[in-house]
């Protein structure tokens, strides 16, 4: 309050004043309230209340005074409600007297909850709020020595406007009228940036801001205005003329508001609210920094508030170089800060919104290019639309995945425009959960959700693609090389049920175990985040690995119809029973070779699937012969055919093992 600054430690003495405040107007227990309330209405004496009305005047007010006005328009100016309404607590809009209770408040920003949480504590509480009118309850006028409960004074006041809080405008007023005195207040706050041009000059708002940005502390500047009835009934026509316009109706609402009542404010205080971290972000952003992850923090606070954020959630690592390009509107300005950071190492950047837009307007890819490389960075005095241009540039430019997290409604579109969004479910309400594809509680479930589900999500499917595809190319070798071998004759090699049964009952179930392997445990995928930052490099999906299995392909579905037609060249007409009955044994044993950690539903589907095929030779008697199969001759050429095709590749895998281990099996 410029002269003088109050914590929630120091809730006592704000309560004091305004008790002070409130006796020296009359106003003491409730039941003195109550007399004389009624003994004025008796009298027919409309100066019942006249106290109230001393001090909001441009005269010098004492410290009480001052105290009550902040504690009055933060109790008045938001858009809370109270969860509880209490509707007898007023007396037709004269003082009256209600219970002093707890009471629990719905909005959707968790500051403004806080703030009127504060001003209950100290004795001014919102007790009910209607469309139109909004009452408060003086828990202050309470003699000291009383707990809060039983009765307490209750002053009225009418809602004529509201002007709600938008990314563009960064403030929201109101327009209230005492049901008591009549006085018309006109009540608004904001970030300083605004404010600082719509209240009246002083000479400790910057310097106090920039004390409570430091700190980590979001700042709101509170000014408030009287205006007289010819006043309000000149913006009220200018208001009205406004709304009826048929175009740039929002446009010209703005202008009446700003020259009606935007101007000449009186500074009445700044708030400064701590945005608490999560549990466990410092410990889940050192681990997305290890696993390779590049951190940007796109925030709406000032430049020191967003760099105490980060360095307290270590989003800037000790000893790191905190380089800051601030109030660069102009290109050529921007353009020398930019080759200033090319010459900087890994450093952590901090650029506010106005040096963001001219570097996204003019030097998109130079920006971009020079950021991309850092560690960390952190955009401050963000609006939702800039959010949102800094993903999508970052997607255009590096080609990278781009995931955003973000927890309030001024981050549903950044979230929209990544490749995944993420919505944490916290204070600010449940608009960022519900617009994203993952919603989560805590921030530090998001360690959790990339370095161990994430990793095996990207490895499963990587392996269960390459392995339908070569399920399928296997089979399609062995007619290319069974019509090779009879002159390109039009003859299909397995038919009917054996080419149904092969890409489903036969080996559905095995091929689709593999989504339940897994190389390591969850507690080393959170121990060394590095092995994340192997995935990068694309190893596991990759042209090599396709062509990898593409020879593997071709190598297997050549290996057995070649050994096939070489072993049984004087029982060809079983060729058909012997090559299918080895390309299903194959397939088993290349799944059972890519498992890495056994579960029981993979041996189950692997034995589970051989029973079935063996049943099926009795049921489907048109494509196999029992008394051939149950020869000596059909089992160990069968398994000659499936050793030459499987055991090499066993081979190869253990000696690569042996001799060029992955980095995860050092730590298994």
């Amino acid at each position: 309050m410029g002269v003088m600054a109050y914590t929630a430690e120091t809730s006592d003495e704000v309560t004091r004043h305004l008790r002070s405040n409130l006796q020296s107007r009359g106003i003491g227990s409730a039941a003195e309230a109550l007399a004389a309330t009624a003994a004025g209405a008796e009298a027919g004496d409309d100066t019942a209340g006249a106290g109230l009305t001393r001090g909001h005047g441009r005269a010098r007010r004492d410290m009480s005074q001052r105290v009550f006005d902040m504690a009055e328009s933060l109790a008045l100016c938001h858009n809370v409600t109270p969860a509880e309404e209490a509707a007898d607590d007023t007396y037709d809009g004269r003082t009256g007297v209600g219970v002093a209770r707890p009471m629990a408040y719905q909005a959707s920003s968790p500051d403004e909850v806080a703030i009127v949480q504060w001003t209950e504590q100290v004795g001014i509480v919102l007790a009910e709020r209607t469309l139109t009118t909004m009452t408060l309850r003086m828990d202050a006028a309470l003699p000291a020595e009383q707990p809060r409960v039983g009765v307490a004074p209750v002053l009225a006041y009418d809602i004529l406007h509201v002007f709600p809080f938008t990314s563009e405008s960064k403030r929201m007023g109101i327009i209230v009228r005492s049901q008591l005195t009549g006085e018309i207040t006109f009540i608004q706050k904001g970030a300083d940036v605004v404010m600082a041009r719509i209240v009246e000059y002083n000479d400790w708002l910057e310097e106090e801001c920039g004390n409570m940005a430091r700190e980590g502390l979001r700042t709101l500047v509170v000014g408030r205005k009287r205006l007289t009835r010819q006043a309000y009934s000149r913006f009220e026509d200018a208001y009205a003329q406004a709304r009826a316009a048929v175009a740039g109706r929002a446009e010209a609402m703005r202008q009446v508001v700003t020259e009606h009542l935007e101007h000449g404010l009186e500074l009445v205080g700044v708030t400064g609210v701590e945005d608490r971290l999560q549990d466990h972000v410092r410990t889940t952003l050192e681990l997305l920094g290890n696993a390779g992850v590049r951190v940007w923090m796109l925030t709406g606070d000032k430049t020191e508030t967003a760099t105490c954020v980060a360095v307290s959630a270590r989003l800037v690592r000790r000893g790191q170089l905190v380089h800051v390009i601030a109030q660069q509107r102009a290109a050529n300005e921007l353009r020398a800060a930019l080759e200033t950071l090319r010459t900087l190492g890994e450093c952590c950047l901090v650029i506010d919104g106005d040096s963001l837009q001219v570097a996204l307007d003019f030097f998109r890819d130079e920006f971009i290019a020079a950021a991309a490389r850092l560690p960390a960075v952190v955009c401050c005095r963000c609006s939702p639309t800039q959010k949102a241009a800094v993903v999508r540039a970052l997607q255009r430019y590096t080609r990278c995945r781009v995931l955003a997290v973000g927890d309030g409604g001024n981050d549903v579109s950044m979230i929209q425009a990544a490749d995944i969004g993420v919505g944490l479910v916290g204070r600010e309400g449940r608009q960022a959960s519900l617009a994203a594809d993952v919603s989560i509680n805590q921030f530090a479930h998001l360690a959790r959700l990339l370095l161990w589900h994430g990793r095996n999500s990207y490895k499963r499917s990587a392996k269960l693609a390459q392995f339908v595809i070569h399920r399928g190319l296997i089979i399609s070798i062995m007619q290319v090389v069974f019509s090779a071998l009879f002159y390109f004759a039009p003859i299909a090699l397995f038919q009917g049920m054996l080419l149904v049964g092969y890409t489903t009952i036969y080996t559905m179930a095995p091929v689709f175990s593999l989504v339940l392997d897994r190389d390591i445990s969850d507690e080393i995928a959170m121990l060394y985040p590095e092995l994340y930052a192997e995935l990068t490099k694309g190893r596991v999906l990759s042209l090599k690995t396709f062509c990898t299995w593409l020879l593997i392909s071709i190598y297997q579905g050549g290996a057995l119809m070649l050994i096939a037609v070489y072993l049984f060249d004087t029982e060809f007409v079983h060729v058909v029973s012997i090559a299918f009955t080895g390309l299903v044994l194959n397939e088993l044993l290349m799944v059972a070779l890519e498992i890495r950690t056994w579960h029981r539903w993979m041996l189950w589907s692997i034995l589970g699937s051989l029973a079935v095929y063996v049943a099926s030779i009795w049921v489907l008697p048109a494509y196999f012969d029992l008394a051939f199969i149950l020869t000596p001759a059909f089992v160990w050429k069968t398994l000659v055919i499936t050793a030459v095709s499987s055991v090499p590749l066993y081979i190869i895998k253990l000696v690569g093992r042996i001799y060029a281990p992955p980095a995860y099996a050092k730590l298994t």
